[in-house]
């Protein structure tokens, strides 16, 4: 039994535990691509979004759309 709670901890902390990062790449003219991806379960949650650049910086960005 307390074999299986240590196992059963370190899942949780696993799990909770990842790489959160956040990146933008320019891709044309007015355009530019924002991924995000979360530190929970190992990136699991990971979004991508297509941006407009102007000069105030990004705004109405969408998912699910071609650049």
């Amino acid at each position: 039994m307390k074999t299986a709670k240590i196992l059963i901890l370190g899942a949780l902390i696993a799990a909770s535990v990842g790489c959160s990062y956040g990146g933008v790449a320019r891709v044309g003219k007015g355009k530019a691509i924002v991924l995000r991806n979360d530190g929970f379960l190992f990136g699991l949650l990971r979004k991508a979004m297509v941006c407009d650049v102007d000069s105030s910086g990004l705004s109405n960005c969408q998912e699910n759309e071609q650049p």
